[in-house]
């Protein structure tokens, strides 16, 4: 209690806080994150390949049809909602509290949260676009088919705008994303294990005021941090919603 109290008077007392959040940030959504017990990468092998295999960019060039039966399996949630944290960092934003989100997520829960500045930095399940003519699809063009989705105008592959294994990330986001944690005070960090590179080494980056991680368990950055709270994401949120009266 004390250390959420902690945090508490860290955000209330920032101007230009940043959130990066990770895969944990959307357990409390019923989303499974990647690494823990549980997690996707936690069922072994897929016809013989790693998850990681299946989700890269080989795959889905060399066999299309099982990187779409994995990904529609394990990456696409329809169902899930935006859970207590995903409001917080909302109405911290409206509030004028928060500068933006800086995310590792591709679910899209932060922008049904209500986040209007948000740097997704692997991308989002919500956009789909063919690799041949260009044209933009949402999520239905993928949940809708079997098989690979293909483009109603050229015929072409419909993959996911999402940045797969073996892909660089996008430029603007990325410089986008840099360019608020250079500028925050509160770097807030939640619902990751800071083992995902590139993206993971922005947030050694921060220069701010006040570092503070928030996740179940240690990740390589506590060392370094103002503050570091090893609790459920959900419950901390929940205590923080109402500490500000939201």
């Amino acid at each position: 209690m004390r250390d959420i109290c902690e945090l508490y008077d860290i955000l209330a007392n920032s101007e230009r806080t940043v959130a990066f959040t990770g895969a944990g940030f959307s357990v409390p959504s019923g989303i499974p994150d990647f690494r823990s017990a549980g997690g996707i990468y936690d069922g072994g092998d897929f016809m013989g390949h790693s998850p990681e295999y299946m989700l890269s960019h080989d795959c889905l060039e060399s066999h299309p049809e099982e990187f779409y039966e994995f990904y529609r399996r394990n990456m696409i949630c329809e169902d899930a909602r935006p859970n207590a944290a995903h409001m917080l960092l909302a109405a911290l934003e409206a509030d004028g509290r928060l500068r933006s989100v800086v995310t590792q997520n591709i679910d899209g829960l932060h922008g049904d949260a209500g986040s209007k500045r948000v740097w997704e930095l692997h991308g989002s399940v919500r956009r789909n676009y063919c690799i041949n003519c260009g044209a933009r699809y949402g999520l239905d063009a993928v949940t809708g088919t079997e098989g690979v989705p293909r483009c109603a105008g050229c015929g072409g592959m419909i993959r996911p705008d999402v940045v797969l294994y073996g892909e660089g990330l996008d430029t603007f986001t990325v410089e986008g994303a840099e360019a608020d944690i250079a500028e925050a005070d509160t770097l807030l960090v939640a619902g990751t294990s800071l083992t995902v590179y590139p993206a993971a080494s922005l947030v050694y980056m921060f220069e701010g005021e006040n570092l503070v991680l928030l996740n179940k368990s240690a990740t390589g950055g506590d060392g370094i941090a103002t503050l570091v709270l090893h609790e459920d994401i959900g419950e901390a949120a929940e205590e923080l919603m109402r500490l500000f009266g939201y």
